[in-house]
């Protein structure tokens, strides 16, 4: 009985029933697509920035310095000797070494 109602019942074309819809994609774009572009901006500028000797993290969280780089690749030395070969896509951050923590902190 009360689908019949519902079924019967006539809906009115007022620019108020698309009020809702909108304002829900205008939240779900400044919550969800915007904070993903941004992220995507800064790693793409951390990436561009990359020099010999920085001291990085790949996305694995595996530690190293850098020691040659070239426009799609990023060789690592992890330990004395040893060098892997990374894609810069897979640098996830850098480390501070502690001279430039020291640069950067205001004297006390």
């Amino acid at each position: 009985m009360l689908l019949t109602l519902l079924l019967q019942a006539q809906t009115e074309n007022s620019p108020f029933q698309w009020l809702f819809p909108i304002l829900l994609l205008g939240v779900f774009y400044f919550f969800m697509i915007r904070p993903q572009q941004k992220r995507a901006a800064d790693a793409k500028k951390l990436r561009e920035s990359l020099s010999k000797g920085a001291q990085v993290v790949t996305i694995g969280g595996l530690h190293g310095r850098i020691v040659e780089l070239s426009a799609e690749k990023v060789t690592l030395e992890v330990d004395r000797g040893t060098r892997l070969t990374f894609d810069r896509s897979s640098i996830a951050r850098t480390l501070e070494t502690p001279a430039a923590k020291a640069a950067t902190e205001p004297a006390a």
